[in-house]
């Protein structure tokens, strides 16, 4: 799990267990308990979920930071993590929350599998 270094490894990880849609889905549901006005289709292209996400995540630190706080709350990114960011150029910022955001949303997509079968 931790040795997911891109979003293209995360992807493949999750179409080699099948489980993109289930990426989708949790992260849908993530995002409507937010409060964040962004839903995908179960059958987004990760180049888009990735471009629009990441969009999102920059206007929410640029405009909208408590629904930043809060969407970070709500996925249960660690605090630790995003203090690690460097958080001087908000693009790149925005690029490694988002990757932080997916990364955990695969977690629970992954062991909610792996333990319910």
């Amino acid at each position: 799990m931790e040795k997911l270094k891109t979003f293209e490894e995360l992807v493949d990880e999750a179409n080699k267990w099948e489980l993109y849609g289930k990426l989708v889905e949790q992260l849908n549901k993530d995002l409507a308990l937010a409060n964040v006005d962004l839903e995908f289709d179960s059958e987004v292209l990760p180049t888009s979920l990735k471009l629009l996400l990441h969009e999102e995540v920059h206007r929410l630190i640029q405009h909208k930071f408590m629904d930043y706080l809060n969407l970070l709350y709500i996925v249960d990114v660690s605090e630790e993590k995003i203090k690690q960011l460097d958080g001087n150029d908000t693009l790149q910022l925005s690029e490694n929350v988002m990757f932080l955001i997916l990364k955990r949303e695969w977690q629970k997509v992954y062991y909610r599998n792996k333990f319910s079968s």
